[in-house]
């Protein structure tokens, strides 16, 4: 670190905070509660959707607890809108 300036130090800390933010973002886990208010489907069409491939599949942490990566079901989203659009090729 020598030779480098304290606005250096200050502006790497606060990239390096941002990098953090997007990994911790990415890789956030939320409940079916949380899944089924994103995307406004039932439980049974989300599950139903999972098994035909459709949608992004939970992530089980243990024998009773299912997550999904909250990334995945905003990008799931993201193209239902874009598809609706007609902004898919």
């Amino acid at each position: 670190m020598a030779g480098t300036t304290l606005p250096q130090l200050h502006q790497d800390s606060k990239a390096e905070l941002e990098r953090r933010a997007e990994v911790t973002k990415a890789r956030r886990f939320i409940k079916l509660p949380e899944v089924r208010r994103l995307t406004t489907l039932s439980t049974s069409e989300i599950y139903r959707r999972i098994a035909a491939g459709t949608f992004p599949a939970q992530i089980m942490l243990g024998p009773k607890s299912a997550v999904w990566i909250e990334a995945e079901v905003l990008a799931w989203c993201d193209e239902r809108i874009a598809e609706s659009r007609g902004e898919v090729a």
